[in-house]
Formats: structure tokens, sequence, C-alpha cells
């Protein structure tokens, strides 16, 4: 059974050709000592590196998003207690390559969800610097909306009922699947039909062990707290296969050229991803007021291509999914 190379330009991503990747030296290499058999150092591969965002073009994008009416914020008691505080407290990541990574050289949180609440901040407040980020993970990230530490949550996070209870979401704005990540060069596992006894990593909080229990109940799985640790485990042979959202899979193989693939195909029902908001929160028309701005005026299909589109090859804007009301 071939590898997974469809839904969303895979096929132009697992190709890892030249055009996808720049050489560079921002990865360790090993070299052999110099021996008459051995190449010229300048003749030795370097380590391929994943396409950089356009930081350049990413930050002025951000800076010409449009700001709200006063009467806007005022008709919202979520959005007027963001201005009166002068700060929208946001609940993300710094480590997700293609959504929220910190850039350490300037300290910039580029990629598509830093955009989206980059863009809020900017509506509300008027300046797009206007955020806080406390650092969130799949098992937190309802815990610092309900204990009022952040006053959204960006975080490719997943619309599910039973997050529903406790919170509620603004959106969806994205929209993926569940897949499965192998090592690279991984012939045994052709997909999720054929995890039955093996290791199989995924995100405690996630919608992954939901997944697994329906789509691979025979499966051996191991629960760890974020990505990282995941494919960590994956990696070093402590787990055989790592199933979660198959966009965090493209942030992996982007990131880490030719040493993950995809196996088989996406499987699950459609997962949206929305923005979390306190339970009951007015928040929630106010953001989806703004999230059907920005797509209506082209700054979401902007910040897709900056963000994902031009940095995978894939050339195809996916349709903004449906916002709720």
């Amino acid at each position: 059974m071939k590898k997974f190379k469809k839904a969303l330009g895979v096929l132009l991503i697992l190709s890892l050709t030249a055009g996808l990747f720049a050489c560079g030296d921002s990865g360790a290499e090993t070299t052999a000592p110099a021996t008459e058999e051995s190449a010229p150092a300048s003749e030795e591969a370097e380590e391929p590196v994943a396409v950089a965002i356009d930081k350049a073009a990413f930050d002025a994008l951000i800076a010409s998003g449009s700001t709200a009416d006063d009467a806007d914020i005022a008709a919202s008691s979520w959005a007027s207690a963001v201005k009166e505080a002068g700060v929208l407290r946001i609940g993300g990541t710094r480590t997700s390559f293609l959504f929220s990574q910190l850039d350490e050289t300037d300290e910039g949180l580029r990629g598509f969800d830093a955009g989206l609440y980059q863009l809020l901040a900017r509506y509300i407040l008027g300046d797009e610097s206007k955020y806080e980020l406390t650092q969130v993970d799949s098992s937190t990230r309802e815990s610092v909306l309900q204990s009022d530490q952040v006053d959204a949550v960006f975080a490719t996070y997943s619309i599910t009922p039973a997050r529903q209870e406790v919170i509620s979401f603004a959106g969806p704005y994205y929209t993926s699947r569940q897949a499965v990540l192998v090592k690279a060069g991984n012939t045994e596992i052709t997909g999720i039909d054929s995890l039955a006894g093996k290791n199989v990593a995924t995100q405690a909080g996630s919608t992954g062990p939901e997944m697994l229990a329906e789509y691979a109940p025979d499966a051996v799985v191991q629960e760890f707290d974020n990505d990282i640790e995941a494919r960590t485990a994956l990696e070093q042979g402590r787990v055989d296969a790592y199933v979660t959202d198959y966009t965090l899979m493209l942030n992996a193989i982007v990131k880490s050229p030719g040493v993950y693939e995809i196996a088989g195909d996406v499987f699950g029902p459609e997962d949206n991803y929305g923005i979390g908001l306190p339970l009951d929160s007015d928040g929630v028309a106010f953001v989806n007021d703004f999230l059907k701005k920005i797509e209506e005026d082209g700054t979401w299909e902007q910040l897709w291509k900056i963000s994902l589109g031009d940095r995978t090859g894939i050339t195809t804007v996916p349709t903004a999914p449906q916002i709720g009301e």
C-alpha cells in the first residue's frame, strides 16, 4: 500500500524536493575525517532545513490588519475587558512550526495561529504587539480558561462536545483530520488498519485517544503530554507510530525533512479548529465577527499562504470552514 501523498498537498511535502527545502548550516553535521577517498568538505551534502516563514510579509500583513469600531467593542463585555486591560492574554504555543513558532533572533511569534491572535490584538487594541502568551498543551487548554489565566486559546484546538461543556468556542477557523505518523522508511505500518498490537503514541487530552479507541482498538496506546514528547518516543523507537492531527504532522515533516512519513490515508471525522473562550462568553460572537471580516477581506487567505502554503509547496488555498453564529 502506498504512503499517503494527497490531501492538502502531502504529496509535495513527502517528496522533499529541492524546491521545498533550502540548504543551510542550522542543523548538526557529522563529517568523516578527510582521507584520500573522502570527498572534499565543500562537496559534502549539507543538512536540509525547512523553508522559513517570510517574516517581512507576515509582519506587513499583520500590521495592515483592521481595527474594531468602539461601538462593537462596547457591545461585548469580553472585548471591553480586553480593551480595559490593554493586553490580550493568549493561551498558545511557541513550538508549532507552521502555526505559532518563536523566532529567537527577534523574539517574534509567527505562523497561522500566531497571525490570528496578533490580528485580533490589533483589532481590539489597535496594536498587534499588545498580547501576552501563556504556554499551553493539550492537557491544560481548558484549565487556563477556567481559571481566568487567559482570555482566549489559539492552539490548533479541536472543537468537541466534551470541551463545549466547560468552555466555549469561536470559529471554526480551520479544518483537519487524523493521520498516522511513522519513521521514514517504515514499510510495516501502512495506515490506521495496521496498528493492531503496535505501540502507538498520542497526546493526552487530545482527540487522539478517542480516535484510536474507535479506529484501532487493538493498538497499545501510550499517551504523552505534548507533541514533542510523542515524536521523541517515535524517533527513539519506543513507539511504532504516532496518531494525531494531520496538520500537526505537517509541522513535523516540514521541520524535520527525511525523519518522518505519513502512513496511509487520513481518517476520522473532520476536525474543526476553534478559538477557546470562557464558557458562555459573549466573546464568541465578537470573535466570530472578526473571523468573518478577515475571511471577506482576504486576510485569512494571505495568512494561510504565508504561514502554510508558501512553506509546504501547497498551491491550492483551502476553503475556510463555515463560522458559527
